[in-house]
């Protein structure tokens, strides 16, 4: 699909359009979208345990509370997926990030639970919007020579973003007053100053318009099997994730006996910021090849998990959380260059909002079940009984992906020694 030409910074001398961005403006403005989606999803993580404490909430109201997040993009994403191939990513970043600081002010004044089951509403359906409006506009504004390097910065934009949300709120919530507000305050101010950045980006609308409606999200044919693994990859990613960000905090408080935030929020950022490093590693990484290797991370980090939750170790804790982000660098990273390649470029927003829709279903399903059974009996027992489910989803990856590579080989044996732009073939 044809898009507006990107303005080229001589074509005006005066005014707004002087200030305006070109392609790689647009680019590096999706990837600060991409941080602020991550970053309001875990600025409430380490404040979680606090607000169980002050308003009396179950493990399972927590869990429920961070799911409500997934559960709103899964109504956003079905109806609403294909609105950036019609309108364009601009407007609908904009409309995403608008979202996002509405919820920043719901959390920021939030006087009883209610409350946060809407500001987490709010969150998912922005970053039901942005996200794969945001992911699609990396793809085509890449501006370098690496087809990868599109997928690698959006694991280190996610990362980024993730990051700073965690180590801010821990370092808010322990030294200053009003613990559960100025985490959001920040959010809202970075809102604001990237619906402005939006704005001065080139106008992408297509230039060839349709009546837009809302239409079931569907697959190009021939793409089955990568996106079940690409779309498993990311699940997987996005599952342990989940269970960092909804009860990370109260993992650490509970087991290792430290109530400091602060303490939790350097933890739980350490996850993070693994992430985004490994991802600096990954652009010359084969998808597959990625995925394959977050497969085994995971499988590896688990076993941390569980052997953390038994001990109480802070050093585990730690090794879990490091070993964590890299598994997770490798997984989602791996999965969306899957689906980045083999998706038409015409449904490639679509496209990625379906394997969000399968990715958020699992990670909320994942959650709320572990809240369940932490609420039914401890927390201990639902870390672990999450370690043998994920475990089963890694081995269920690593079946799709052997019967990949045997069908790329059979077909085409000559890519075995390929160049990084066609080690995948598209199907």
């Amino acid at each position: 699909m044809r898009r507006a030409e990107d303005p080229s910074p001589d074509d005006s001398g005066d005014g707004l359009a002087a200030l305006k961005l070109g392609r790689t403006g647009a680019f590096w403005t999706a990837a600060i979208v991409l941080a602020l989606v991550l970053w309001s999803s875990g600025a409430p993580s380490v404040l979680y345990p606090i607000y169980a404490q002050q308003w009396d909430l179950s493990p399972v109201v927590v869990t429920t509370v961070f799911a409500t997040y997934q559960l709103a993009l899964l109504v956003v994403l079905p109806i609403f997926g294909n609105l950036s191939d019609r309108f364009g990513r601009r407007l609908v970043m904009i409309g995403g990030v608008t979202l996002l600081a509405a919820s920043a002010i719901v959390f920021a004044v939030a006087p009883h639970v209610s409350l946060l089951f809407l500001g987490r509403a709010l969150q998912g359906a922005g970053s039901g919007l942005a996200m794969g409006a945001a992911t699609a506009s990396l793809v085509e504004n890449n501006t370098t020579a690496n087809p990868r390097f599109a997928s690698s910065l959006a694991t280190i934009a996610t990362a980024v973003g993730l990051t700073f949300a965690l180590v801010l709120s821990g370092l808010f919530a322990q030294f200053l007053p009003m613990p559960l507000f100025w985490s959001y305050i920040v959010l809202l101010a970075l809102t604001v100053g990237a619906m402005f950045a939006l704005v001065l980006t080139r106008d992408d609308r297509p230039t060839l318009t349709q009546q837009w409606r809302p239409q079931a999200l569907r697959l190009a044919p021939g793409l089955r099997l990568s996106f079940s693994i690409a779309t498993l990859s990311v699940s997987l990613a996005y599952c342990v994730g989940a269970i960092f960000l909804s009860l990370g905090a109260q993992m650490i408080e509970q087991f290792s006996q430290t109530s400091d935030t602060a303490v939790a929020g350097l933890l739980l950022g350490c996850s993070s910021a693994a992430i985004g490093v490994t991802a600096l590693l990954l652009s010359r990484v084969s998808p597959h090849a990625a995925v394959w290797t977050g497969t085994l991370l995971t499988v590896a980090s688990l076993a941390l998990m569980a052997s953390a939750a038994v001990f109480g170790s802070i050093a585990l804790f730690l090794c879990w959380c490091v070993m964590g982000g890299v598994a997770y660098s490798f997984a989602f990273t791996g999965g969306l260059g899957v689906m980045n390649h083999a998706a038409p470029v015409h449904t490639r927003g679509a496209s990625l909002s379906l394997l969000y829709v399968v990715a958020y279903a699992l990670q909320a399903a994942t959650v709320i079940g572990i809240g369940a059974i932490a609420t039914a009996g401890t927390l201990r027992t639902a870390v672990g009984s999450a370690a043998v489910a994920l475990t089963a989803l890694c081995a269920a990856l690593l079946v799709l992906t052997a019967v990949d590579a045997r069908r790329a080989s059979r077909s085409s044996p000559q890519t075995t020694a390929s160049s990084p732009d066609t080690d995948m073939p598209q199907r």
